[in-house]
């Protein structure tokens, strides 16, 4: 069996995207990340058939210099060259990644691991790899978390003057900018219906399908292709919970659109927001007679639940 070649880049949380993009410029292979929650390293790696060029290691330094200048932290940003053997490059991401429990709704983990949902806990199978979103990172646990809250919520359970639509029908979610369909499914494993999703990327919404089959739900969610600039400002439909997991200029060019998808009485969730944005997002929301209501930061990020004063 034929070696592999891999390159991977030491980095924050904050820049893994950026760097995610540089590699994958440089050597036509999709990125792979891990963000490891004890360190605070993100590890981005690509691997390829055949050697990289000796070039790679000097434009990946200049591509980095690039990065730090446009103002993104990159960490150590250590590069490592290296040959692997195919079956130690399958099993390697299989350590990194242990099941993460969503208080006491919800058990994300991959398929390899054996662990037992408590009673009462609904499972999200999900290997890594295939898209962004894993419940690894802090702004996906965020949305999860607030998922589950709202399952279980009476009015001020999140704050006193948080209201919770009424528990007596099935809330309806919209998940904006869907990813690996983890926020979408988590719906739909605790019982929201109906359960709507939608990323601009193809091969997102690709990975999104099948891990909605993998648990069992594609019947049960709606994900298609589409792009938030095109939401309708007078939806014929509107929905109990929105979340939007996207960068902070998307939110706020299109705070209009989105905030018109949210019934009067339903909730906001935006993430996706470096810690020193998200006051532009929240006063850009604001102004739309949205309430910060929730909120949490964690490393670079802070995300938040909204819902109309």
């Amino acid at each position: 069996m034929k070696p592999l070649w891999k390159i991977s880049v030491a980095t924050s949380l904050e820049a893994e995207d950026a760097v995610a993009e540089l590699l994958a410029l440089l050597t036509s292979q999709t990125a792979a990340m891990y963000f490891n929650l004890e360190t605070g390293v993100s590890l981005v790696s690509v691997f390829g058939d055949q050697p990289f060029p000796q070039k790679i290691r000097g434009e990946i330094t200049n591509g980095l210099k690039r990065i730090r200048s446009c103002g993104l932290t990159i960490g150590t940003g250590k590069i490592e060259i290296a040959k692997v053997k195919r079956e130690d490059w399958a099993e390697s991401w299989k350590k990194h990644f242990k099941p993460i429990e969503i208080g006491s709704s919800l058990l994300v983990k991959p398929s390899w691991i054996k662990k037992q949902p408590r009673p009462g806990q609904s499972v999200i199978i999900l290997d890594p790899g295939l898209s962004f979103g894993t419940g690894q990172h802090p702004t996906t646990s965020f949305c999860l978390g607030e998922i589950a809250r709202l399952q279980s919520a009476t009015a001020g359970d999140l704050h006193r003057n948080w209201r919770a639509p009424s528990a007596t029908k099935a809330k309806s979610v919209l998940d904006i900018g869907t990813g690996s369909g983890i926020l979408a499914i988590g719906a739909v494993k605790l019982g929201f219906k109906p359960v709507h999703a939608f990323d601009f990327d193809p091969e997102s919404v690709r990975v999104a399908k099948a891990n909605a089959c993998v648990n069992s739900v594609e019947r049960k969610l709606k994900i298609k292709r589409g792009d938030v600039k095109n939401l309708p400002m007078r939806p014929a439909k509107k929905f109990d919970l929105v979340c939007a997991n996207l960068i902070s200029n998307l939110l706020i060019a299109e705070k209009k659109k989105i905030a018109a998808q949210v019934k009067r009485d339903g909730t906001l969730v935006l993430a996706g927001i470096l810690a020193t944005e998200f006051l532009l997002v929240q006063r850009a929301f604001e102004s739309l007679g949205l309430k910060l209501v929730a909120s949490k930061i964690e490393n670079e990020w802070r995300s938040g639940s909204f819902c109309f004063a």
